[in-house]
């Protein structure tokens, strides 16, 4: 079924914490671990591994929220004064 997609560089998952799940569970909530470092479901740690409810979100990238180039409220505007950069480049190549 998922063999005709491509495999993504950054898949991750979360873990979600199922009903009565342990605390190891707990700690994993909202953490993003990449999909092949993500750890096997019951957790070795899990109190009622039998009977365990945890499930992984599945997500595309490891990023949560907006991408930093966002985050800038202003942007940099180019500088209108004069050039004052006189010199040419320091290797051997470069044209003076």
């Amino acid at each position: 079924m998922f063999r005709d997609r491509p495999r993504l560089k950054y898949h991750c998952v979360e873990v979600i914490a199922g009903q009565n799940a342990c605390d190891a569970a707990r700690s994993l909530q909202h953490l993003r671990v990449l999909s092949a470092g993500a750890p096997l479901l019951p957790l070795k740690t899990c109190d009622h591994p039998a009977t365990c409810k945890c499930v992984y979100r599945h997500f595309d990238d490891r990023r949560h929220g907006p991408r930093r180039e966002y985050e800038h409220a202003t942007k940099v505007l180019p500088h209108k004064g004069a050039e004052r950069r006189m010199g040419h480049g320091r290797r051997e190549t470069d044209d003076y």
